[in-house]
């Protein structure tokens, strides 16, 4: 299962009325570590596809959603869970670093 691609239009709807945990990628097309970290999320999204949604947003093409969540350098993925942000991870630190991240969301 690979990540989604959301947009500011569907990211209430996909992120933050999800019933499972979400963890959103924000990247752009020219960000060379997000290329990096596109990889990782997509092995980690399908280990983890069971328990955490795995999506992307784009913050070229959607500037509403990175505005009001505080983004200020990508690739920055967020984890939400109930609607509330429960994790945050700025930069590429590397596959552990991502899957921290998503154990909270499993086991909060």
């Amino acid at each position: 299962m690979a990540s989604i691609d959301i947009t500011d239009q569907d990211f209430e709807a996909k992120v933050l009325q999800s019933k499972i945990p979400v963890l959103v990628d924000f990247w752009a097309e020219w960000c060379v570590p997000c290329k990096m970290a596109g990889p990782v999320l997509e092995e980690l999204s399908e280990a983890y596809k069971d328990k955490i949604q795995v999506v992307k947003l784009n913050v070229d093409q959607n500037q509403l959603t990175p505005g009001s969540h505080g983004i200020m350098s990508i690739p920055t993925t967020i984890l939400f869970k109930d609607g509330k942000e429960i994790g945050r991870q700025v930069g590429f630190s590397g596959k552990e670093a991502f899957e921290e991240l998503m154990k909270k969301g499993v086991t909060s």
